[in-house]
């Protein structure tokens, strides 16, 4: 390699890679006027995952040959790498890479430097995606803690964890504490950004999440429209937000069964993202798939299905067959088959999904649970009550441990199981576990 390249290389490489510090670049930036691009995202979106990942290591291992693996491009190389992993679903992969980023960054940059919290941010993200609420939950609270003292309570880093940290809350189901929290970030957010800046209005989006999870469909409602109208003079009626923003208010509309106004956006969406996104465009299929949801609901199951097969094809062309996408379509196609009472059919999709997900995710991951879940339902349906009570009694004994005794989830499945005594006719055992 000639001299003055290795030269370059080191000197980039002894650089620490993080925001440009001086000048107006921070000042634009926290205005909405530059926008960081999100790279593991743009290549899943491009279907670019792979071949991202293959010239992100050619670009390691030849920067090696030249720099320590400790420095700082290599160490933002493997960030990225990590987090490309995250994105095809590799979880433990993308975790490992994630851990040895945060101990070289503490090394080298020290526990409170910005580039070390950024990474404990992406592996309490990955933790998110495995369902490990606590372990996201602990790291998401150093965060928080470090942030203030070093960076100020108002700082946008600090925002963004407790937004967060907010979302852990939300998929734990302690919905006082996501609300509280994300009513802090929007408060907070509306004072130093202002109310129409792009990160005010993610923080509107996590909260209508909020308010969704819980019923709140009238509270949802009123945060969407508000979001869209602001979203609609910002950004413009075909920004990618504002379109994500029309698709949740569809749903939203959907759970209080206005079936006609759901449908009338949902078309809308898809058509727009089609235009402007492609036909297989991720996005394009989830609004797809939304629309499917909206024909369900209707009792629609013909057009719900083929939908959905229209998403499975377009996924397996462009995803592999274990990604957590392709994995979701499936379950949803299997729920139309359910709904209808094609048991044999639901079944083989629900086996196959099960199997997949105990090994990508493990067998005590959340959706594999749901997973195993949905089987024994459908074991109940066909009156294959053996299998049916071996399967609820794992799920139970799981949940049990993974989230406790009294948690709504692990309650769901106590009920399924009372369910399955009940159909044979097991008074005395479906009471017993009604009591508890």
């Amino acid at each position: 390699m000639d001299a003055d390249l290795q030269k370059c290389i080191r000197q980039i490489g002894e650089t620490e890679i993080s925001y440009f510090k001086g000048g107006l670049y921070p000042i634009l930036k926290q205005q909405g006027y530059i926008r960081i691009i999100d790279f593991p995202q743009h290549y899943r979106e491009k279907g670019l995952l792979e071949r991202a990942e293959a010239s992100c290591k050619r670009s390691i291992e030849s920067i090696q040959l030249v720099v320590s693996k400790r420095n700082g491009l290599c160490t933002f190389l493997r960030a990225m790498l990590a987090l490309i992993i995250k994105d095809q679903g590799r979880w433990k992969e993308a975790e490992e890479l994630g851990v040895q980023v945060i101990d070289t960054r503490k090394k080298i940059l020290g526990a409170e430097h910005p580039d070390t919290l950024t990474s404990m941010g992406n592996l309490a993200l990955t933790y998110m995606d495995q369902g490990r609420w606590k372990e996201a939950e602990e790291l998401g609270i150093q965060i928080i803690d470090i942030s203030k003292k070093v960076l100020g309570a108002e700082h946008p880093t600090i925002l963004t964890s407790m937004a967060n940290l907010a979302l852990t809350y939300v998929y734990q189901r302690r919905w006082k504490e996501a609300e509280e929290l994300g009513v802090q970030v929007i408060d907070t957010r509306k004072k130093i950004l202002g109310a129409e800046h792009p990160d005010t209005l993610t923080s509107m989006v996590n909260l209508a999440l909020t308010y969704w999870n819980q019923g709140r469909w009238k509270e949802a409602e009123e945060l969407e429209v508000q979001i869209i109208d602001i979203s609609k003079k910002m950004l413009g009626a075909e920004h990618p937000t504002m379109l994500t923003s029309m698709g949740n208010l569809a749903l939203t509309y959907v759970k209080q069964g206005r079936w006609k106004e759901a449908e009338e956006l949902g078309v809308q969406v898809i058509d727009t993202r089609k235009k402007i996104l492609g036909a297989e465009h991720p996005d394009t299929l989830i609004s797809i798939a939304n629309l499917a949801s909206t024909y369900i609901n209707q009792g629609r199951w013909k057009e719900a299905e083929e939908l959905q097969v229209q998403v499975i094809g377009v996924r397996k062309k462009t995803l592999h067959t274990k990604h957590p996408d392709m994995l979701t379509s499936m379950v949803n196609l299997a729920s139309t088959f359910w709904d209808q009472g094609r048991w044999k059919e639901a079944e083989e999709l629900e086996v196959q999904v099960m199997d997949t997900r105990k090994k990508i995710l493990g067998a005590e991951h959340p959706d594999t649970l749901t997973s195993m879940g949905n089987l024994a339902l459908t074991y109940v349906k066909q009156g294959r009550w053996k299998e049916a009570e071996e399967l609820g009694v794992q799920v139970i004994d799981m949940k049990k441990k993974i989230l406790g005794a009294e948690h709504p989830d692990t309650l769901t499945s106590m009920g399924n199981l009372a369910s399955t005594y009940i159909y044979q006719g097991r008074w005395k055992e479906a009471e017993e576990l009604e009591v508890q």
